[in-house]
């Protein structure tokens, strides 16, 4: 799949540590907003290496690299998983654009517009999902750019540093696409 800006391809065990560099100078909470309970802070290899053994190839996991097409360089990464196939649903999770210079150029614009294309087209869903931290106001402004609606807040959802926080999620359906 691709478009002007970016291209999405199956992310390989290679692809790993780029995932970790991004992540180095990173907080415990910053990895809890990309990630959720999933890894444990710091962020390692041997995590990463563990979760593809146990989740992406033996579930229906579909975790996807974002790449610039003009030099095919690994700018960020977004999956695909908890698939219903009898109600054709499926949720975007773990959506990172890693460096912050390339954030706010449209590119997880393009990245979405492309996850839903393959959501829609390819695996035939009829309705995607998502989870968003309600303070991650960028994030939520791009879910709404490409017709992501609020379904619900979950209040106090996930203690973080001695602090709760607030989840939305949010659900786009096929015919919104």
């Amino acid at each position: 799949m691709s478009n002007q800006i970016i291209k999405l391809k199956l992310l390989e065990k290679q692809d790993l540590q780029k995932i970790i560099d991004w992540n180095v100078d990173k907080s415990a909470d910053d990895l809890m907003q990309w990630a959720g309970p999933k890894f444990n802070y710091p962020l390692t290899l041997k995590q990463l290496e563990n979760y593809f053994l146990s989740e992406v190839f033996i579930e229906k996991v579909f975790v996807y690299k974002i790449l610039l097409t003009s030099t095919d360089e690994m700018i960020g990464t977004i999956e695909i998983r908890e698939i219903d196939e009898t109600n054709k649903i499926g949720k975007i999770c773990r959506f990172l654009i890693g460096e912050k210079n390339n954030r706010g150029n449209h590119i997880g614009t393009a990245a979405l517009n492309e996850i839903l294309k393959i959501g829609f087209k390819d695996m035939n869903f009829k309705k995607i999902t998502l989870g968003v931290f309600d303070f991650n106001y960028s994030a939520i402004r791009c879910y709404e750019k490409v017709g992501f609606v609020k379904e619900s807040l979950s209040k106090n959802i996930r203690k973080v540093s001695n602090a709760y926080w607030n989840l939305y999620e949010m659900s786009i359906l096929k015919p919104e696409f």
